[in-house]
């Protein structure tokens, strides 16, 4: 994939942020569950997918705007950007 075909939000991340744990900052706080992680690659928070009952990486893309995530699993390198709803992979 070239970079005329990736949104301008992917294409304007520079430097990845990498979880600094691999939990749901939100779900710790409740004793909740996640089934995945994603990173916000605006402020760094790392939240739980679609796939987990509290969806707290799209809820926070609602709250704030912040467009794109990262799979904050180990060995998956791709973004994904919510506004544009595309991905793309990284290396």
């Amino acid at each position: 994939m070239n970079n005329n075909e990736i949104c301008e939000h992917i294409n304007g991340i520079t430097s990845i942020k990498q979880p600094t744990a691999h939990v749901c900052e939100e779900c710790v706080k409740t004793h909740s569950r996640w089934v995945h992680l994603r990173t916000c690659q605006t402020c760094g928070a790392t939240l739980c997918c679609d796939s987990s009952p509290n969806k707290h990486a799209t809820k926070h893309y609602h709250a704030t705007q912040h467009p794109v995530v990262i799979s904050a699993e180990p060995g998956e390198n791709w973004l994904w950007c919510y506004k544009d709803e595309m991905m793309a992979e990284y290396r």
